[in-house]
């Protein structure tokens, strides 16, 4: 069984910064991609970033957030990292940690981020 766990949400002013960590335990393969999605109030969930577990792995970023957050990860710690700068109001949603292994994807639990104007 795979588990994902979430830390580093919160409230931020517009302008602001925070760093999302997700932490994965379990039977996990070298080979995934991991990531983020966000997901807010009546709105689908939507990909954040992603990033391959290759060295120098692969990212891909949502259009919107392309040049303020920077995806990272510690292969060795299946952990992956969200920094995001220059937050705006409009980034406020509930954060999913995403692991993708194969057919199989895995989600966090989320983590809220609220940016207020």
């Amino acid at each position: 069984q795979v588990q994902l766990v979430e830390s580093g949400g919160g409230l931020v002013q517009a302008g602001g910064s925070l760093r999302l960590s997700c932490a994965a335990s379990g039977r996990i393969f070298r080979s995934n991609v991991m990531g983020w999605y966000r997901q807010a109030p009546g709105k689908q969930r939507d990909l954040v970033a992603v990033m391959t577990s290759g060295s120098g792995g692969t990212t891909n970023y949502a259009d919107s957030v392309k040049g303020r957050f920077t995806i990272s990860r510690d292969n060795a710690k299946n952990t992956v990292y969200l920094q995001m700068n220059s937050l705006k109001p409009e980034d406020t949603a509930v954060y999913y940690c995403n692991l993708r292994i194969q057919l199989n994807n895995y989600w966090g639990q989320g983590t809220q981020v609220t940016v207020s104007s």
